[in-house]
């Protein structure tokens, strides 16, 4: 064993990887939150996330989505037991002094894993998927006008108000449903898409890669955006009543289809009444490509249905 020497007076600090070690960071999470599980809400069912600078409500959400905000991923890209999509749940949560949106889905992350003792890993596959891409001449898409605060396509019929400013992901009445709405302000709601029961879908200020996750919705895989194409738009598409039905029954909030549930394909849509999406979709100067995509999943191993008390 070697000694150290030292004059008198000199104190010789020897710090060895053993002694000092830099003690993992903590996840960030809220500074409170309440969990509860979403009671029946009757004809009118409203579901979405609202936030302010002090805290965010996420309102009768199916756990899976909760799961999908909170890893930053798509609804194909989570698995687990069927009742991830089909119990929801109410969540307010104040957020901690000087933090900020951008760290919000990691507070819930921690939250989830806390409250249902969450239990994941990671997977990577190879998903068939449905590329979203531009027609050979190219897109027909109307440039949203930033100024014009109306709903899309005139299909509410005054049924229904405008949806509240601030974030939120749904909102449905009787059978026309408000498929996303992102953001709001001066300019009116952004990212409008609104569906009435002949499966006609009007889009306002939306982006591709939102409709790209509204089709991921009612076809048999996922769709992914691959258009390259940036900037909000205005356009109406129609569908055949099977993928109509599919639509509509997500707004009803019967549980968000996976991957596989769904009828229609390029082979087997029924193109009358109505027509196929992917007949409806070349119309505005797009298309849907079937491929092979690598795919990250966030698999759920456990979970429980019922989270820990307030």
């Amino acid at each position: 064993m070697k000694r150290m020497l030292a004059a008198p007076g000199l104190l010789v600090l020897v710090a060895g990887a053993g002694f000092a070690q830099t003690p993992a960071a903590a996840p960030l999470s809220f500074e409170v939150a309440t969990v509860k599980a979403s009671a029946p809400t009757g004809n009118m069912i409203r579901v979405g996330v609202r936030s302010d600078a002090g805290r965010v409500e996420y309102n009768n959400m199916a756990f899976a989505d909760l799961l999908r905000i909170a890893f930053k991923v798509k609804d194909y890209q989570i698995e687990g037991p069927d009742w991830l999509r089909s119990e929801r749940f109410n969540i307010v949560a104040k957020l901690p002094d000087g933090a900020n949106r951008e760290q919000i889905p990691e507070m819930l992350q921690t939250l989830l894993t806390e409250r249902f003792q969450v239990k994941f890993h990671r997977d990577k596959r190879d998903l068939p998927v449905y590329a979203l891409v531009a027609g050979k001449n190219g897109p027909k898409l109307q440039k949203s006008d930033e100024n014009d605060t109306s709903l899309p396509g005139g299909l509410l019929d005054g049924k229904l108000p405008p949806p509240p400013s601030g974030a939120a992901v749904g909102h449905a009445v009787s059978n026309v449903m408000v498929g996303s709405v992102a953001g709001g302000g001066r300019g009116g709601p952004k990212g409008v898409m609104m569906m009435d029961s002949s499966g006609r879908l009007a889009a306002k200020k939306a982006s591709l890669t939102m409709l790209a996750d509204m089709l991921t919705r009612m076809l048999d895989r996922p769709v992914v955006d691959e258009t390259g194409i940036e900037g909000d738009y205005d356009f109406e598409l129609e569908f055949s009543p099977e993928e109509a039905k599919n639509m509509r029954g997500y707004a009803a909030m019967a549980g968000a289809p996976g991957p596989g549930s769904h009828a229609a394909s390029p082979a087997d849509a029924a193109p009358e009444p109505g027509q196929s999406i992917f007949t409806s979709i070349q119309k505005v100067g797009l298309k849907l490509e079937p491929r092979k995509s690598p795919t990250e999943i966030i698999v759920i191993d456990r979970a429980e249905k019922l989270p820990t008390e307030n």
